[in-house]
């Protein structure tokens, strides 16, 4: 009795998610956003990337904000042909000048306007750019621009916290990333590997 009852709401779900996916009929490229204060957003971004590249997509990423350190990341998808461009000066609470950070910004924000102009590229990853605009280093509407510019096939995934109100409304898929618990909050150090 209780095996038919199961097997009645397992094809209730069945039919359910047949309905969805039939009634999934557009193709295209998709913008998405991972956001919120958690951990986790970059690692999504890169995820997407290395499934992307295992089914032989062409991706490319940028990432705003990060520095010269090692990125397990980079280190592994340049290996399999995806192109980073990274703004190379640290966190701008270590820089601290505003001046430099923000022509370190546009300077790689033309890889990224090349990157969503390229019609060979299937992803493309814009990594902390979020904060480049709450920031004021980029104009919101010249991001937007180059987001609705962008070959219709092209997905795009952005990454950081704060995300503009804008960014999230015309994102197709959007993911906020919430902290419940994080070791370094408990004092314990940021690990190779594990953290970045």
């Amino acid at each position: 009795m209780a095996d038919d009852r199961h097997q009645q709401r397992q094809q209730r779900l069945k039919e359910q998610v047949d309905a969805r996916i039939a009634a999934a009929t557009e193709v295209r490229g998709i913008l998405m956003v991972f956001t919120g204060n958690g951990k986790g957003k970059t690692t999504a971004a890169f995820g997407t990337a290395l499934r992307a590249t295992g089914h032989g997509k062409r991706v490319a990423a940028v990432q705003f904000i990060k520095g010269e350190w090692p990125n397990g990341e980079r280190n592994l998808l340049a290996q399999h042909g995806v192109e980073f461009q990274v703004m190379a000066t640290g966190f701008t609470w270590d820089t601290q000048n505003r001046e430099t950070d923000t022509a370190a910004c546009l300077a790689v924000w033309q890889h990224a306007k090349r990157m969503l102009a390229d019609e060979q590229l299937d992803l493309v990853i814009l990594d902390e750019i979020t904060y480049m605009v709450s920031m004021g280093y980029l104009s919101l509407d010249e991001v937007v621009a180059a987001l609705q510019q962008r070959p219709p096939q092209q997905s795009v995934i952005l990454t950081g916290r704060g995300c503009h109100r804008s960014l999230l409304a015309m994102a197709d898929t959007v993911t906020e990333m919430r902290p419940v618990k994080h070791a370094f909050d408990a004092g314990i150090q940021a690990q190779q590997g594990i953290d970045w």
